[in-house]
């Protein structure tokens, strides 16, 4: 496959225009020289949207860790994922690249010797970073001498530890970190990534979202609002293929939150394991500030692909609405300034940008196949940046069409162009009047210009994406 040069993705993408940031030896965007590098601190949540936290506007769930983070730090807004499964979406984490770049569109599929060599982690324990992953790695399994440290497990809420013990799979997530804190070189800088599994339901078991007990009083009397676009009207409006009872969205739909029983029974266990999650963060921030560490670690929080929550009459995530699309994303940079703290970035920031980003603020060469960009020119410059309006979507088939078909996209901030290739059909939104995507145009004439140029940008995207 041919490869492009980040410089190549910028000219035929709509960060045209944008001066390449972080070069060798810079330390991210218009930032100062740092006299000791940054440590990083990367937290990233399993199947969690953008409005599931209370920093981001929801009333109802309790997350006052991450919005402290968010109050210390930069929110954005507008994160998205250029895939969203968790495969490939981790992947793209790692690799800064598109899935037709890395290659991973299936499960149990490693990433080639190659690409590994070129992951964020790599390139830091290449060039004197102790480097740490705990929890759920997601793309096939790690290999020996990947991370300086490292304990991989997901797939189960109650796992069984290295001593016998039964324990929560996020407890232990908290147990491995502090571990690694307290394994550290102290004289190196370090790059630990947290995967948790939470908040992914364990599939085959009946409970789906199987929290600790002592969150059993979390949320008890609160009634979480069904979604407006929980609706037969909305899931009639879907592509046939998608609102038929063999797709595995409609599927696991019926699992969930098929009744108003239902809904609140497993929305308030999905909230619980998340506050679970935002305890974990407060403990791991409380750990930094005592080896006083905070104020020279980069911490991210993310979350690897959203969610549907009885949108659309869906469940779990795939498919290239907003609801699947948009993800968390928290960023605690120790180089911003107090009066810029607390701000909120609506920029398109894609999965594929985390990569390029840690090793520019760790002052460290962002390799060449690397896709995506170093987003903090977005808040370390004086005068706005030039940055993309649009990005490319795609999705693999999994399991088989009729399950989970394939599906591209090209997302604008006004509109969305879907294709989905195994059945011929074409969907278009205009997001301004229509932010639910609850009505396809793509038939309208009133839209045809705006459909047209939509195509033309998802053929080049599309080839800039390879």
């Amino acid at each position: 496959m041919e490869q492009h040069s980040r410089r190549d993705f910028i000219k035929t993408s709509s960060l045209a225009g944008l001066a390449v940031a972080a070069g060798a030896g810079n330390w991210g965007g218009g930032f100062a020289f740092r006299d000791k590098p940054m440590n990083i601190l990367f937290l990233l949540a399993d199947d969690l949207r953008w409005n599931s936290l209370g920093c981001a506007g929801n009333e109802i769930v309790i997350t006052p860790e991450i919005d402290k983070l968010a109050k210390d730090g930069i929110r954005f807004g507008n994160a998205r994922v250029t895939t969203s499964i968790c495969m490939v979406s981790r992947a793209s984490l790692l690799t800064g690249q598109h899935m037709s770049r890395h290659g991973i569109d299936r499960f149990l599929t490693p990433l080639s010797d190659e690409a590994l060599e070129s992951t964020y982690p790599a390139v830091l324990r290449k060039d004197g970073y102790h480097t740490g992953y705990v929890g759920k790695y997601g793309v096939d399994r790690i290999k020996e001498g990947q991370f300086d440290f490292y304990r991989e497990y997901e797939g189960q809420h109650w796992i069984t530890d290295e001593n016998g013990n039964t324990v929560h799979v996020t407890q232990k997530n908290l147990n491995d970190a502090l571990t690694f804190f307290k394994q550290r070189p102290v004289e190196k800088p370090f790059c630990l990534t947290v995967g948790f599994f939470a908040t992914h339901a364990e599939d085959n078991n009946l409970d789906q979202y199987c929290y600790q007990p002592g969150s059993e009083e979390l949320y008890k009397d609160a009634v979480i609002p069904i979604p407006e676009s929980s609706s037969p009207e909305f899931l009639k409006n879907l592509p046939p293929f998608i609102s038929s009872e063999e797709n595995e969205g409609r599927r696991r739909w019926h699992w969930r939150f098929d009744t108003p029983e239902k809904y609140q029974r497993y929305m308030k266990a999905y909230y619980r394991m998340l506050t679970e999650v935002d305890h974990v963060v407060g403990e791991l921030v409380a750990a930094l500030k005592k080896e006083g560490v905070y104020e020279n670690t980069l911490i991210l929080f993310m979350g690897d692909n959203g969610y549907f929550q009885s949108d659309h009459q869906l469940a779990d995530k795939w498919y290239p609405y907003e609801e699947s699309l948009r993800v968390p994303l928290v960023v605690h940079d120790p180089r911003l300034p107090a009066g810029k703290r607390g701000q909120v970035n609506d920029e398109f920031v894609l999965n594929i940008d985390v990569a390029p980003f840690i090793l520019a603020a760790a002052g460290k060469q962002i390799p060449g196949g690397m896709q995506g960009e170093d987003f903090s020119v977005l808040y370390d410059q004086k005068e706005k940046t030039i940055w993309r309006q649009d990005f490319y979507y795609a999705h693999p088939v999994v399991i088989d069409e009729k399950r989970i078909p394939a599906s591209e996209a090209v997302i604008a901030r006004d509109s969305k162009y879907i294709r989905w290739p195994n059945y011929s059909y074409e969907e278009f939104f205009d997001l301004k009047k229509d932010s639910q995507e609850k009505t396809n145009r793509i038939s309208d004439p009133y839209y045809a210009q705006k459909i047209e140029t939509l195509k033309e940008r998802f053929k080049i995207l599309k080839e800039s994406a390879k």
